[in-house]
């Protein structure tokens, strides 16, 4: 605790061993963190109006502040005046923990997530594992929340959540457990560090495996996140609104503000392991610090970071809105035979490969710099192979032609 505290003793004059000091220590990072979490909910939601509008061809909010900015504020001042109910045969005191411990399960996560080299609240040695065990307190709000409503809709899309929580998180495991591997670290500093460089230096382009692990990773993140096509706990076409049915005015605004917290979360831990974390991937940027000098450079190369990992971050979080508004939802058998039939296994083959590049990799590419160059570049290819079919589409459905049917067999 010494090392990431202390500068408390020098802002509130305390010892950070001491229990005053460590109290400061919360007090002092948790209004930041609760200022950015607010603000991630505000731009999220405002983005994913955007987009979902855009896709369907409309504009979105438009009339509050500048290209509608201000509707999300707008709408957390309208809920702040709504009346509290709570169903006359609920159970109340679970009712009002649950959207509390929804909300701490993703705020407790901020901890280990770093915004910059210097700013990151705890570096733990087992960060990773950290993160999974807080994650899962997610589910047990949400359980929580659908039991105490005393409403069997509610009920259902809790035993939903618990179903899908407890499936995903093992394929989820596994792929972080692939990352651990390859860093040879949990901690989520050590394992940006080890991407640090080029472009071609991060893990995602670090062996032929870490793209598909990627991609196990981004769709469990989805079912943890219960985003769409795996939003079954909600399912507003099926279940009324799932097990947050009988929440309203700032209990219900805490459960849509810990999910697109979950949903920054889930994001900054990919660009963490996979994406170079706070590195631009241009050397001279990340290390600029030693061309300012001084102060000044610190700064400047530590804001560079931050700025860096939460536009990656971003970035993520507008795929996971675009996946939302284009494919519908999956039924509950389909989610099941996804994560048990095809994620799991797939996982651990991965896993295995995964472990035995890395033992052998010294002998048979002599360094991590050509293949990370020769993955970057089947990248590249891949992004302009997709631009095109995508184009292709785009085409054939503006000229009203019936278009290729994928079958997913699920």
């Amino acid at each position: 605790m010494e090392s990431y505290f202390t500068f408390v003793s020098s802002v509130l004059g305390f010892e950070p061993t001491s229990l005053l000091g460590f109290v400061g220590a919360i007090a002092v990072w948790a209004v930041p963190i609760t200022a950015f979490v607010s603000v991630v909910g505000l731009v999220s939601i405002w983005l994913e109006r955007k987009i979902s509008a855009h896709i369907q061809c409309r504009v979105g909010p438009m009339e509050v502040g500048p290209h509608g900015a201000l509707q999300t504020l707008a709408d957390g001042i309208k809920l702040l005046g709504k009346e509290d109910l709570v169903p006359a045969q609920a159970d109340r005191i679970l009712f009002g923990l649950a959207p509390m411990l929804v909300f701490a399960s993703t705020f407790v996560g901020f901890a280990v997530i770093p915004f910059s080299q210097k700013a990151v609240i705890a570096d733990l040695n087992l960060g990773i594992f950290f993160l999974a065990a807080v994650g899962s307190l997610e589910a047990i709000g949400v359980v929580m929340a659908g039991w105490s409503s005393n409403n069997k809709w509610s009920l259902f899309g809790a035993i939903r959540a618990a179903t899908q929580v407890v499936s995903y998180e093992i394929p989820l495991g596994l792929s972080l457990l692939a990352v651990v591997v390859v860093a040879g670290s949990m901690s989520l500093n050590d394992i940006t560090q080890a991407q640090s460089g080029w472009v071609w230096n991060w893990f995602l382009f670090r062996n032929p495996f870490m793209w598909a692990v990627f991609l196990i990773y981004f769709i469990a993140s989805l079912a943890e996140c219960k985003r769409a096509p795996f939003d079954l706990p909600e399912a507003e076409s099926e279940l009324v609104s799932g097990f947050h049915t009988e929440y309203s005015g700032m209990r219900f605004a805490i459960f849509f503000l810990a999910e697109y917290g979950a949903m920054y979360i889930v994001s900054a831990i990919a660009v963490v392991l996979f994406f170079g974390g706070w590195y631009t991937g241009i050397p001279f940027l990340d290390h600029i610090s030693g061309s300012i000098g001084g102060t000044t450079g610190v700064v400047v190369e530590n804001l560079i970071g931050a700025g860096t990992i939460i536009v990656k971050s971003f970035l993520l979080i507008c795929v996971q809105m675009w996946i939302r508004w284009t494919l519908p939802r999956i039924r509950l058998d389909q989610m099941m035979d996804l994560c048990l039939k095809y994620l799991l296994p797939f996982s651990l083959v991965l896993l295995v490969a995964v472990s035995l590049w890395q033992a052998f990799q010294g002998p048979i590419d002599g360094g991590n710099s050509v293949m990370g160059m020769i993955m970057l570049a089947a990248t590249v290819a891949s992004l302009i192979w997709m631009r095109r079919l995508a184009g292709r589409v785009s085409k054939a459905s503006a000229l009203r032609r019936e278009l290729p049917v994928v079958k997913t067999g699920l």
